[in-house]
C-alpha cells in the first residue's frame, strides 16, 4: 500500500474532505489535518488580493517531503500510514482554502506530529511563492510558504 495517498498542485478550489478522506486506513485509530487559508491581514497591514506560483519541481519535492516524514515516522517506531498534502495556485481570494494536509496513524499523537511536520516541511522546503497585494497598493512576494 502506497503511504502518500494524494500529493499535488491545483489551480481549482480544494477540497478538505477529499484529502481527508485519501488517509483513511482500518489501521489507522487517529488522522489529522490542517487546512491553511488566505486572510486578510499580514504583520498588521490589509491584504487585497493574494497569488501562489510554483516552480515546476513544486510537486515532486512535496512527495519528497512527505516520503521523508513516512519514512521518519517509521525508523522511530511511530509509523504513520497515509498522507496527503494539496496545494493551491493562481489567484485566491480571502477565505479560499491555500493549502491542506492530512496523516493518519496508529495513535492521535502520531497524527498530529506528522500533520504539522508536513505543513511545516511543505512551507520550509517547497518551491511555492505568495504574492500579496495590500490595501495600501504595496505588494510583496513571500519566499516558501
Amino acid at each position: 500500500m502506497e503511504s502518500i495517498t494524494l500529493v499535488g498542485l491545483r489551480d481549482t478550489p480544494l477540497s478538505i474532505d477529499e484529502v481527508v478522506s485519501s488517509v483513511a486506513d482500518a489501521k489507522a485509530g487517529g488522522a489529522a489535518f490542517f487546512a491553511g487559508t488566505v486572510r486578510d491581514h499580514d504583520h498588521g497591514r490589509g491584504v487585497q488580493a493574494l497569488s501562489y506560483s510554483a516552480h515546476p519541481s513544486a510537486e515532486a519535492e512535496m512527495r519528497r517531503v512527505m516520503e521523508k516524514v513516512v519514512a521518519d515516522t517509521s525508523e522511530d517506531g511511530r509509523p504513520v500510514w497515509r498522507v496527503a498534502a494539496l496545494h493551491r495556485v493562481g489567484d485566491l481570494r480571502i477565505g479560499d482554502t491555500a493549502v491542506v494536509v492530512a496523516a493518519a496513524a496508529a495513535h492521535r499523537e502520531e497524527a498530529f506530529d506528522a500533520c504539522r511536520r508536513l505543513i511545516d516541511d511543505i512551507k520550509a522546503e517547497v518551491p511555492i511563492w505568495k504574492h500579496q497585494v495590500f490595501t495600501d497598493g504595496r505588494a510583496e512576494w513571500v519566499g516558501a510558504c
